[in-house]
């Protein structure tokens, strides 16, 4: 039976909402935050509904339904990851997530040690470095990008060296849909005894991953990403290097003992939980995982490269026809990322963004959070459009009609 996107669309509520007023509506800035499916929202909402309390501390029979509740979520993102619930750190999201990572990290760093971050990577895998290399006194240097827009590995065989101590890297672009081969950068850092961080948005919502098998030390996904609540990511890390680790931020629920003289820290994951956590999110957010892991992932994939191929092909064609459009990113091809940015000779992204709007095609334009990216590239910004198992064809055909109008009226 072929993968049907029309059917899988019911289950997200925003599709009929907006069919409601008449305009056509083709959401395609999935990179940014997909849509959430019935099964998320009502499992947010019930939890708010019949579980409300705060968790871990209360010792009445709701709040141990919520506590109940939220650990059971930490173990549904655990068999998600390929991992034990003591191995998943819940926070505000994948920024969060990689700010945690670089804080705690941060104290076993010493000046002139050396972290290797990634011109294709988003700067919220950026910028932690650069602030610690101002606290710490680190030195950073950056993997350059392939021309065909993925990361240069040969490169990073280059820059480490016996003073590395983080590579820090995405594991796919939020730009050019290039994917990075974790088990080779995993190698390189285990020469060098370094340590693999890796922000893992744009490749969670594509299903089940085992960061441990792909080498990875830390990894950080984002939960708006992945279909779920916003307001929520995870940090994933090996139960090892977390014990060894101190917190990054204080208060409740991250200490054994408070005394006026000094604190001792909790066992992980609540060591790096300072607070209350996003409850309701992290319930949802193992909603979203089980709802990932029922789909059929071979026939997503498929239909994913297929509706990539299109996008392709056709910004291609049109390029034929304007000699004017600049893809950033490598060709169609299995494997690669379901995420396509263009630039359009002359125009402002935003310019076509507000086009394709009237047309009722959602696509993002700017430097999508990868300023150094588009350095890279001699570009301002470019136009992205990112797809999802409930897009189809007539998506796709959408934004092509609405791009080519674009360049007509804002010529």
């Amino acid at each position: 039976m072929s993968f049907d996107p029309l059917r899988l669309r019911r289950e997200f509520p925003i599709f009929a909402e907006r069919a409601k007023s008449g305009r056509p509506f083709h959401y395609l800035d999935n990179a940014a935050t997909a849509q959430a499916p019935d099964a998320v929202i009502e499992a947010v909402a019930d939890a708010d509904r019949r579980h409300r309390a705060n968790v871990a501390r209360g010792v009445y029979r709701l709040a141990e339904e919520a506590t109940a509740a939220f650990e059971a979520a930490r173990g549904e993102i655990g068999r998600y990851l390929h991992a034990p619930g003591d191995e998943i750190v819940f926070t505000g999201g994948c920024t969060a997530a990689l700010n945690l990572a670089a804080l705690s990290l941060g104290d076993r760093l010493s000046p002139g040690d050396r972290a290797v971050i990634s011109t294709l990577d988003h700067h919220s895998n950026i910028v932690p470095w650069q602030l610690l290399k101002a606290r710490r006194g680190i030195e950073i240097v950056a993997i350059p990008v392939t021309e065909e827009g993925g990361l240069d590995l040969e490169a990073l065989a280059r820059l480490v060296g016996p003073k590395t101590r983080i590579i820090a890297l995405t594991h796919g672009s939020n730009v050019t849909g290039a994917r990075v081969d974790l088990p080779r950068a995993a190698a390189l850092a285990k020469t060098v005894g370094a340590l693999l961080v890796v922000d893992g948005a744009q490749v969670a919502p594509r299903g089940p991953l085992d960061p441990r098998a792909l080498g990875a030390d830390l990894y950080a996904v984002s939960g708006h990403k992945m279909f779920g609540p916003t307001g929520i990511g995870v940090l994933w890390g090996r139960r090892e290097l977390l014990a060894d680790l101190g917190p990054a931020f204080g208060g409740g629920g991250m200490i054994g003992e408070v005394r006026l003289s000094g604190s001792t820290w909790a066992k992980p994951p609540a060591r790096f939980e300072a607070g209350t956590p996003p409850i309701a999110q992290a319930i949802g957010l193992a909603a979203a995982a089980n709802w990932i892991t029922s789909l059929d992932h071979g026939a997503v994939e498929a239909h994913l490269n297929d509706l990539t191929a299109r996008l392709l092909d056709g910004l291609a064609a049109l390029d034929r026809q304007e000699r004017r459009i600049r893809v950033i990113g490598p060709p169609a091809r299995p494997g690669r990322l379901a995420v396509v940015s263009f630039h359009v000779e002359g125009l402002h992204p935003h310019d076509i963004c507000q086009v394709l709007d009237e047309s009722g095609a959602c696509v993002r334009g700017g430097h999508h959070c990868a300023q150094p990216l588009m350095d890279a590239f001699g570009l301002a910004g470019t136009t992205r459009a990112s797809l999802a198992a409930y897009n189809d064809a007539a998506d796709v055909d959408a934004l092509l009609a609405g791009l080519e109008r674009a360049i007509e009226v804002l010529a």
